[in-house]
């Protein structure tokens, strides 16, 4: 008996700039093509995520940038930004751990608020220029969204959240997905911003664009930036 097609996917992550940007340009372009995407996070794991990970044989896939690409990357977001009209407020990570963030997304999902919890987290953080994470963010952006903040406060010490996050980043591993955001339709991967109208196109002419609204708000300047960004962002 043949196998069901996987739905398509779309690996996010809520340190990236290019995933803010991604998701806008879904948001305004395709947004009938958001519903029908399985979502999947993906995010540089602590110790004991990345002590489990090993357990099951497998490591994440992350590669440190170097300074030149750091930069880059800086200018690069500034530039697009620009374009699409947004002006970003560059956050300062103060102590990055990226579990309080995305195992919330867990029960975010289980409540119906997956994609809200994206969006507002991504806008806290881009926008406002907001430490998600800072735990205690964190819980703000859950009562923001209607999330049991009491919840989401214990999701990095919830063994089963934890479970699932391990289930999560193994299908990372197992996509091959190496940066986001990353986008999977059948058999075809499309990786970074600049490929989100040809994962678009590939549904065909039911996906076709929504005409974009004109950029008229310049980029601002970053008041402080992240340069350990994540080296598979795209």
């Amino acid at each position: 008996m043949p196998r069901a097609p996987r739905p398509p996917r779309f690996y996010f992550n809520l340190r990236s700039p290019y995933n803010f940007l991604a998701l806008k340009r879904l948001r305004e372009r395709h947004p009938g093509l958001l519903d029908r995407l399985e979502f999947r996070p993906f995010w540089e794991p602590d110790a004991r995520s990345e002590k489990a990970l090993a357990e099951a044989g497998a490591t994440f896939p992350y590669t440190p940038m170097n300074r030149a690409k750091q930069f880059y990357i800086l200018h690069d977001v500034r530039r697009l930004a620009a374009a699409e009209g947004i002006a970003l407020t560059w956050p300062v990570d103060a102590g990055p751990w990226w579990e309080p963030v995305h195992l919330a997304w867990f029960l975010a999902r289980d409540a119906g608020l997956g994609r809200a919890w994206i969006e507002r987290a991504s806008e806290a953080r881009w926008l406002e220029g907001r430490d998600i994470c800072d735990p205690a963010v964190v819980r703000e952006l859950a009562a923001d969204i209607g999330l049991d903040a009491e919840a989401v406060a214990g999701a990095p010490e919830d063994a089963e959240l934890r479970e699932r996050g391990v289930k999560a980043l193994l299908d990372v591993v197992r996509d091959g997905v190496f940066g986001v955001p990353y986008f999977v339709n059948g058999s075809q991967p499309f990786w970074g911003l600049d490929r989100v109208e040809e994962f678009a196109a590939s549904f065909g002419p039911a996906a076709a664009p929504a005409p974009p609204a004109p950029a008229s708000v310049p980029a601002a300047e970053p008041r402080s930036f992240d340069l350990s960004h994540a080296g598979g962002c795209g």
